[in-house]
């Protein structure tokens, strides 16, 4: 399989990466900071200079030809101000989304967040407003492509070990954190399990092991 992912220098992109590389599929990871593509290459995929913000679909498109699945992990990042959760976390999923449908490559995996989907509180700082406004944006896009579709909303992510073992449902589950060893191991079981498109899912720790949560489904 060969699985073309946006973001691809992101915490949760290069476990993928390295998952997808270690059972022997083709990982492309693209990436805006040419000084990235030896982290990429480290992790098993092949990097692609390609920034999301500037490209035309046309480019993205001739990146796409030969996948079988894209899977957009790409974030403005922590630090980053509310027009970029905009370029970054609505645009650049749109237009991965657009090139997809005219490359013909049907998977798409959506990282998303948990929050997305409903208006942030009313104590909510105006990045983070901005950035789950962009986040259900990307999701509203999405559901209206004619994509074999998954929308994944991790809660907080950590840096720990993967436990293997997931809370995975359609939302509302009760908020949490889950590892990002986690979510990549997660994306590879929807990757490889078609009847989960057209869902909508939650992510948090849990009891469950991973494949017998896919299935579960």
């Amino acid at each position: 399989m060969r699985v073309v992912i946006a973001g691809g220098h992101g915490k949760i992109a290069l476990r993928l990466e390295r998952r997808l590389a270690d059972r022997g599929d083709q990982a492309v990871g693209l990436v805006r900071n040419p000084d990235h593509r030896a982290d990429v290459e480290a992790a098993g995929g092949q990097a692609v200079v390609c920034d999301l913000e500037s490209a035309g679909v046309d480019e993205v498109v001739k990146v796409l030809e030969g996948a079988d699945a894209v899977v957009f992990a790409a974030g403005a990042g922590p630090g980053s101000g509310a027009a970029r959760k905009d370029t970054v976390d609505r645009a650049a999923s749109a237009l991965m989304a657009e090139a997809a449908e005219r490359a013909g490559v049907r998977g798409f995996v959506q990282i998303s967040s948990m929050g997305a989907g409903a208006p942030p509180g009313e104590d909510a700082d105006e990045v983070w407003a901005a950035y789950i406004a962009a986040k259900t944006a990307a999701e509203v896009d999405l559901r209206g492509r004619d994509l074999d579709w998954t929308i994944l909303r991790p809660g907080g992510l950590t840096d720990e070990p993967g436990t293997g073992r997931v809370l995975l449902g359609p939302p509302p589950l009760p908020r949490g954190s889950v590892s990002r060893d986690d979510v990549a191991a997660v994306v590879v079981a929807l990757l490889d399990e078609p009847r989960t498109a057209g869902r909508t899912l939650e992510l948090v720790r849990g009891d469950v092991p991973i494949d017998t949560a896919v299935r579960a489904l």
